[in-house]
């Protein structure tokens, strides 16, 4: 659905706006420009900023019902627009309609309505304090600015937990949206804004990769921003970590992950492979929560690969064309993990090296699995943000929670086995912020707090510890 006339503006204070400057937009289907996006400045952040600051205190003194209704008709606006959306996503980022408009979108509104119809349940505490003749309260307030960081793969889930969280605890926002997908990030602030979002409270802009280091620093260097969410790569990450310590800013990290899935000998290997494939496969792998990592106990072996192999087949299509990568930068990075791995004594399981594709086909690269891989390979060390996977196969349960554990990231992993007792004691020693037990290593819902250890972040989004995140706890005591 590319459009080269249209530009995609910023939303600062209510107001859709322009800038001199812009930058193209570069859809994975055809390697080409589908249309622009206003490029910010450091003072269109500050603008926004302000504006957001400006906005605070009417916003934070907003009764809950008032919020809530709000962010559940921003919910029906994002479920009616529901098609248009996921075209935006698709287009600018080049996921199927599955991951699309069949997941991410539909996610992210669930998400919405989820943190909306928490916000009537914030409260504080009255602990009973040790002096005689003296009573306290403990209260949980709004925090300030939240200045949200989000990154391409997921926009609509990443826009929503990001913005919404904040909104809901009575913050104000603004959002730096991925040079990637800025149209898709437009279309949530669009949401909030014609739900009937007052003017300044939530507030998105874009700049050109070049010129993001000092538009964020801008932002967080700036008083009024009192936290920082990031998500996205933990390399990127360091680089925010250390901006907000220098700032003494407080910020929530969901970084990248190196997820593994360990089949067990007593695996069910219809729920085993149909999880490893989705795991690794969904969104062209391109989910922080994606299966990296495949570890296969050594007495199923041969079944495993047999069955693997025949699911793949009965999945394959003659004339589908590969999945789509983000752009060819992200698909030469991946070609060259995949060839060093083989030039190093690993094998394919799953795919080739020589896939050819149709001209004109945009930025595609064919799914892999690859065999025979050693702990030292980079394959098997770094985050792949493909449809990439490595096996390697494994003698124990203690030797499958070590090799899990090898990684420095905790995301997320799985665990497949017909012996739930199993399944929980290796749950507990895997060092992840979730594990999934007969499912997915990709696994993220309402309820469920989302987060990271090790390398992949610090913080949780999602339920009371996603909504917790921003709320500020004040205590306040009195002689009776």
């Amino acid at each position: 659905m590319a459009e080269p006339t249209v530009t995609v503006p910023f939303l600062i204070n209510g107001k859709e706006e322009y800038s001199s400057a812009t930058f193209d937009v570069i859809s994975p289907y055809t390697n080409a420009p589908c249309w622009a996006a206003a490029a910010a400045t450091p003072h269109d952040a500050i603008r926004a900023v302000e504006a957001a600051d400006a906005a605070f205190p009417a916003w934070s003194q907003t009764k809950p019902t008032v919020r809530r209704d709000i962010l559940f008709k921003a919910a029906d606006l994002l479920e009616q627009r529901l098609e248009q959306n996921a075209e935006y996503m698709r287009t600018e980022m080049g996921a199927d309609e599955g991951a699309s408009a069949g997941f991410v979108v539909p996610l992210a509104i669930r998400m919405l309505r989820e943190v909306a119809g928490r916000i009537t349940s914030i409260c504080g505490s009255v602990p009973v304090v040790e002096a005689e003749g003296q009573s306290a309260i403990v209260f949980k307030e709004a925090m300030g600015v939240i200045l949200g960081i989000v990154p391409w793969n997921a926009p609509y889930v990443f826009g929503i937990r990001s913005a919404a969280c904040a909104l809901a605890a009575g913050n104000t926002t603004v959002l730096k949206s991925s040079e990637l997908t800025p149209r898709c990030y437009w279309a949530i602030g669009r949401a909030f804004e014609d739900a009937g979002l007052p003017a300044g409270c939530m507030n998105v802009v874009h700049c050109r990769p070049q010129d993001a280091p000092e538009v964020v620093n801008a932002m967080i260097e700036h008083p009024a921003v009192r936290k920082i969410n990031f998500t996205g790569s933990t390399a990127v990450g360091r680089k925010i970590a250390r901006a907000c310590g220098q700032n003494l800013k407080p910020c929530l990290m969901e970084l990248g992950g190196k997820n593994s899935s360990i089949v067990c000998a007593d695996a069910n290997l219809e729920t085993a492979v149909q999880g490893v494939l989705a795991g690794a496969f969904l969104n062209s792998g391109q989910i922080c929560m994606a299966t990296d990592r495949i570890l296969v106990h050594s007495s199923i072996v041969p079944t495993f690969t047999a069955a693997l192999k025949t699911a793949l087949a009965a999945g394959a299509s003659a004339s589908a064309l590969p999945p789509t990568l983000v752009n060819t930068a992200s698909k030469t990075r991946v070609e060259a993990l995949v060839s060093s791995a083989v030039a190093a004594g690993a094998h394919f399981i799953s795919g080739s090296a020589d896939s050819q594709l149709p001209a004109n086909s945009g930025v595609r690269m064919a799914p892999a699995i690859l065999g025979g891989v050693r702990e030292d390979m980079p394959v098997w060390q770094e985050e792949a943000f493909a449809s990439v996977a490595a096996c390697m196969v494994f003698e124990s349960e203690d030797e499958a929670v070590r090799l899990a554990n090898s990684s420095g990231y905790g995301l997320s992993a799985s665990v497949f086995t017909e012996d739930l007792r199993r399944g929980l004691a290796m749950a507990k020693r895997i060092q992840s912020g979730a594990v999934h037990i007969n499912s997915m290593t990709i696994h993220d819902e309402p309820v469920l707090p989302h987060g990271g250890v090790k390398n992949s972040g610090w913080g949780r989004f999602n339920a009371d510890e996603g909504l917790n995140e921003f709320l500020s706890t004040k205590s306040v005591t009195w002689m009776d």
